[in-house]
């Protein structure tokens, strides 16, 4: 498959200086729908993905689909750990990307790459991201932070977006992005962040400290001995 032609001929990597990330429709009527991952790993992976734009200092943007009927509230996670998300509210629109505030609050960005997460995979994820690419913007969808009603629905969007130039991404690979090294002062943080992604990774984390207390430990009981 040849790249896609917004990407210029470039393997597309994700520009953190380039980048907003649009949160939609996380909502937790909508959550109940989901089957094709668990409905706690998908919540988990929607705040993963609000902390760490919160970390590297990118713009979010969220919205949400008729939040007064059963599609219900946006979990109110994405926004407790991502302070300075914009919600954008919808006049009944099922693709975002139809709705003007929400195209206009894009553009407000300034950034031309989309890191896009959404619920359903195939309509509220699938939409706005084929929108956007024909609008010219380079767009990653995350796929295990955006979940629908069956597995075989979820592999037909992904060939549906695909095709249409969207890139494919998970959850751990965009933080990882993202972050870009563990040199950095908020590494712990980021750390806390991959354990919402694959909690065995707080057991690493954990056994890790444990083992420096040793170490510490036993260089304190052996200057004592001298």
């Amino acid at each position: 498959m040849s790249t896609p032609a917004n990407f210029n001929g470039k393997i597309p990597t994700i520009d953190v200086n380039d980048t907003a990330m649009l949160l939609i429709d996380h909502q937790s009527g909508l959550f109940q729908t989901v089957a094709d991952m668990s409905m706690t790993t998908l919540r988990s992976h929607a705040i993963a993905l609000a902390k760490a734009a919160t970390l590297a200092k990118i713009p979010v943007i969220t919205t949400a689909s008729v939040p007064q009927g059963p599609n219900g509230p946006l979990i109110p996670e994405i926004h407790q750990v991502a302070p300075h998300a914009q919600y954008v509210a919808r006049k009944g629109q099922i693709n975002a990307w139809d709705n003007p505030d929400f195209v206009d609050a894009v553009k407000a960005t300034g950034k031309k790459t989309l890191i896009i997460a959404g619920t359903i995979t195939s309509v509220c994820m699938a939409f706005p991201s084929i929108s956007a690419v024909n609008d010219g913007y380079r767009v990653f969808a995350v796929v295990d932070a955006s979940g629908t009603y069956s597995k075989m629905a979820q592999e037909i969007t992904l060939a549906r977006i695909v095709q249409a130039g969207v890139v494919p991404i998970d959850t751990g690979a965009v933080l990882s992005e993202l972050q870009q090294t563990w040199n950095r002062e908020d590494a712990q943080q980021w750390a806390e962040a991959y354990t919402m992604v694959f909690p065995p990774y707080q057991l690493l984390i954990e056994s890790y400290l444990k083992a420096q207390e040793v170490v510490a430990n036993h260089e304190v009981l052996d200057s004592q001995r001298k």
